[in-house]
């Protein structure tokens, strides 16, 4: 299986790399998009044109793959992880982001078998940064390997998290809480407006906690895999064994840490994708 996934992977990078000639060409933003769930869960055209230059594309080499893409979904595809091979995408992580020209956003791959991330791609073509994993291979940035920190409590940590693209009150009033919480019990916050750029931050070392409910599949599972492969850890934001689908996450530079903070958040349970 290892062969079959190094084979897989190549694959995915050249087809990540070309993609990402797209999202360069609107380095300065892109104007033109419209509204999903909400006013602030938007979609342009490149995120649909990205989705669909990979799935095509590994489509092409490995018929009986199955894909969970975020576009897919939205026009109506269903969300289900099987134990077959399925890559599961996010075309850019970070749209508002794009929209603006911040340059914050990006292509998030992850391959998934058997429920388990065995490889991953994140990658940020507008400044040149390239993550990438595959399981027992450990973790690279522009094939550089990376580690977490060694940060083991919270008052020590920097906390990565996102306000996310919902309206919901409930919700809100929840991320509220929690950031006031991250503000006098942590070091510092961040939020980069990406889900796999705030894990692939984690990875790298440069920030220890990251956390968020609301996201889904396509935001994390590149992410999970660079994590642990960085020697850091996924799971759920109560303490619990990480689920791709379950729209929650919490990762940390190790489970030390992650416990900790589980245990002083207030936790919010989206629907399941």
């Amino acid at each position: 299986m290892t062969d079959a996934i190094d084979e897989y992977f190549e694959v995915a990078l050249e087809l990540v790399k070309t993609a990402g000639n797209l999202i360069i060409e609107f380095r300065n933003g892109c104007k033109e998009f419209t509204s999903k769930s909400s006013d602030i869960d938007l979609v342009t055209e490149i995120d649909k044109k990205v989705e669909d230059t990979l799935i095509k594309g590994l489509s092409a080499k490995y018929p009986e793959h199955k894909f969970i893409g975020e576009e897919s979904v939205a026009d109506g595809a269903k969300c289900v992880l099987t134990d077959e091979p399925t890559w599961i995408i996010d075309p850019i992580d970070g749209t508002l982001n794009f929209i603006h020209g911040y340059p914050s956003s990006c292509i998030s791959l992850g391959l998934v078998i058997n429920k388990e991330s065995v490889a991953g791609i994140i990658y940020n073509p507008i400044v040149n940064q390239l993550f990438t994993a595959k399981k027992g291979k450990g973790a690279f940035l522009n094939g550089n390997k990376i580690h977490v920190s060694q940060v083991k409590e919270v008052r020590n940590a920097l906390v990565s998290f996102e306000a996310g693209t919902s309206r919901d009150a409930e919700r809100q009033r929840i991320v509220l809480e929690n950031f006031k919480l991250i503000v006098t019990k942590a070091q510092g916050a961040r939020t980069l407006g990406s889900a796999a750029l705030n894990m692939a931050m984690v990875a790298l070392g440069g920030s220890d906690i990251y956390f968020e409910f609301g996201i889904h599949a396509w935001d994390i599972a590149a992410g999970d895999i660079i994590v642990r492969e960085a020697g850091g850890v996924c799971i759920d934001p109560a303490g619990g064994p990480f689920d791709v689908l379950s729209r929650r996450v919490l990762c940390a530079s190790s489970n030390e840490l992650a416990q900790e903070f589980s245990k002083m958040i207030h936790q919010y349970y989206p629907e399941r994708d």
